[in-house]
């Protein structure tokens, strides 16, 4: 196999394939596994939660658990299968006996993409459904699935993993590849995964098809994925303690000109003057969270620390830019005039 391919099916490669290889899901898994210990599964399970969290993997390994095979599983993408004509195939299907399992094990994907009359449809298979069929609903949008379908599932949250739970899985991911992961590179990663195991998996699949050495750093990253260069947001960073407003549009400006994500440029930000606050406020967190960040980018920490341009009115002024950013007309206007209103604050 190439390297390209290879690296193009890390989140397959790595996708857990027992209850103990399950990140930050043990209020989900502990409960599942007791179940099948006192063999009292329950026939519909609804998994709700942010993408990549792990819904569908979990789904999977409990039917296998259950010593279902794969001729008795069933996957339904309910964003391609929406209508009541899909449900009612459904219907028609649960009352044949399985192939060779305990149970026919249905895993219904997106399911609050599913039509009001498909829901009405499937509500009584799902009230009385035959004993030798299990439901599993993972949705991304848990407010979408009526309450009647809800209230007779076993409904589980899945929590989104941390950064640092994020950072640890792809370093620790590279390395089985044999790669040496830079830990500021691997908070990269984690950043920009935005508590998914998935897109983290994608990301780092790039950076190692692109690497021409086994030794990760943060600017292979930056490149891959299209962040802003650490030194970019040094800039700003420096600008916005100083108070200097021709600089830091001037690096916004820049931004714009290269394409640079307004979310991501803003997120990069506020996780620096949070550690920055930090380092003032809090010393010894605050050094505990300077590993997450490379030579330069600390060294620059810790200088503002000791700025008073720097406080928590410019830290919420930044939350309150990205929060908007994601309605804004032009991507960038709410970071320009957060700044704006940042060098004019006396």
């Amino acid at each position: 196999m190439s390297k390209e391919a290879r690296h193009a099916t890390l989140y397959r490669t790595y996708r857990p394939a027992t209850f103990a290889e399950v990140r930050g899901q043990a209020h989900v898994v502990d409960v599942l596994e007791k179940a099948i210990k006192n063999n009292k599964p329950a026939h519909a399970y609804l998994f709700s939660g942010g993408r990549g969290t792990g819904k569908t993997s979990v789904a999977r390994i409990l039917a296998r658990e259950l010593g279902v095979t794969d001729k008795d599983l069933y996957e339904i993408d309910a964003a391609s299968n929406t209508g009541v004509d899909d449900i009612r195939e459904l219907r028609e299907g649960v009352h044949t006996v399985p192939f060779e399992s305990p149970y026919k094990f249905y895993i219904i994907d997106e399911a609050h993409m599913l039509s009001r009359a498909a829901w009405n449809a499937f509500l009584k298979t799902l009230e009385e459904p035959p004993a030798h069929v299990i439901f599993v609903l993972a949705t991304t949008a848990l407010e979408k699935v009526p309450d009647t379908i809800q209230s007779r599932c076993e409904v589980y949250a899945f929590k989104q993993p941390t950064r640092v739970m994020l950072a640890e899985a792809v370093a620790d991911i590279a390395k089985k590849e044999g790669y040496a992961l830079e830990r500021s590179a691997a908070e990269l990663v984690a950043l920009l995964a935005e508590g998914s195991f998935r897109d983290a998996l994608s990301i780092l699949q790039k950076v190692l098809s692109v690497s021409d050495n086994k030794k990760i750093e943060v600017t292979e990253v930056e490149m891959v994925s299209g962040a802003p260069r650490s030194e970019m947001i040094r800039q700003l960073l420096s600008a916005i303690a100083k108070k200097d407003c021709t600089n830091a549009l001037g690096v916004i400006q820049q931004a714009v000109s290269e394409n640079m994500d307004a979310r991501t440029l803003m997120k990069l930000l506020i996780h620096r003057m949070r550690v920055v606050l930090l380092l003032r406020s809090a010393p010894d967190l605050g050094h505990q969270l300077s590993h997450e960040l490379t030579e330069a980018d600390l060294a620059l920490a810790l200088e503002l620390s000791k700025e008073a341009g720097v406080n928590s009115n410019t830290l919420r002024t930044l939350l309150e830019a990205y929060s908007q950013t994601a309605y804004a007309a032009v991507p960038h206007l709410p970071l320009e005039l957060a700044l704006i209103d940042i060098c004019a604050a006396k």
